[in-house]
C-alpha cells in the first residue's frame, strides 16, 4: 500500500493518471491544482507559481490526511518558442511553476515524509537532460529539476526516499494551447500517462531503504532519447 500521496497537477494528464493509480494500489490521492479533480479526489485549489499558496495548500492536504507518504510534483506549463519572442512574464512563469513550485511543494512536505519515511518522486523531462531550439523556459526549468532532484536525494539519503522521473512526450493535453508547430505530428509516437504513472507507483512502493533513483519513461521511439 502506498500510503497518502500527494499530486500536484493531479486534475489532468500524468497528475490524474498518477492520482488513479495511486487509488487502484490501495492509496489515498491528494491532489493540488489550479483546475478541479475528476472524482470527488481530496484536493486544494492552487497556484504552484506562487511559494505561499503551494505550502498552505501541502500543509492542509496533509494535515486532513494525517500525514504524507510521498509526494508526486507532476504538474508543469510550457511557453515554446524563441527566447526574444517568449514574453518575459510568461517566461518566467514556466520557472516559478515547473522548478520553484517543485522546490516549495517538497519543502513543505518534508516535515510529513520526515515522519513517515516516504518518498519524492519529482517530475523531469527528457528535455531536461537534452536541450532543443525554442524550449529556452522549458528546458532551464527542467534541467533545474533534475539538478534539484540529485542533490536533494544526496541530501536526504538514508531519510527521505527520492525518485526522479524522466518522461518523454505523453498522450496529454500539454500540447493543446501551442503553436501547431509546436504540436506533435500525426504520427508521433507517445506514451499512454497511465503507462508513465504506473512507474511512479512502482517507485513509490518500494520498501524503506530501497530507493529507485532515476526513471527515464519514453517511447521506444522518443525523439528527445538518448
Amino acid at each position: 500500500m502506498v500510503g497518502n500521496i500527494l499530486i500536484t497537477g493531479g486534475a489532468s494528464g500524468l497528475g490524474r493518471a498518477t492520482a488513479t493509480a495511486v487509488a487502484k494500489a490501495g492509496g489515498r490521492p491528494l491532489v493540488i491544482d489550479l483546475g478541479e479533480p475528476d472524482g470527488g479526489v481530496d484536493h486544494v485549489r492552487a497556484d504552484l507559481s506562487d511559494r505561499e499558496q503551494a505550502e498552505r495548500a501541502v500543509r492542509e492536504l496533509a494535515e486532513r490526511a494525517g500525514g504524507l507518504d510521498g509526494v508526486v510534483t507532476a504538474a508543469g506549463i510550457d511557453a515554446c518558442g524563441r527566447l526574444e519572442d517568449v514574453p518575459a512574464d510568461a517566461w518566467e512563469r514556466v520557472i516559478r511553476v515547473n522548478l520553484l513550485g517543485t522546490a516549495s511543494v517538497v519543502r513543505a512536505a518534508l516535515p510529513y515524509l520526515r515522519r513517515s519515511n516516504g518518498t519524492v518522486v519529482t517530475v523531469a523531462s527528457t528535455l531536461g537532460i537534452k536541450a532543443v531550439s525554442d524550449a529556452t523556459a522549458y528546458c532551464a526549468a527542467k534541467f533545474g529539476v533534475v539538478g534539484f532532484t540529485r542533490a536533494l536525494a544526496a541530501e536526504l539519503a538514508g531519510d527521505v526516499g527520492v525518485t526522479l522521473l524522466i518522461p518523454g512526450g505523453m498522450r496529454t493535453n500539454f500540447f493543446d494551447d501551442r503553436d501547431e508547430k509546436y504540436k506533435p505530428g500525426p504520427d508521433a509516437r507517445l506514451n499512454q500517462p497511465e503507462d508513465v504513472a504506473a512507474a511512479v507507483v512502482f517507485a513509490l512502493g518500494q520498501p524503506r531503504g530501497c530507493e529507485v533513483r532515476e526513471l527515464v519513461v519514453c517511447a521506444s521511439t522518443e525523439t528527445s532519447w538518448p
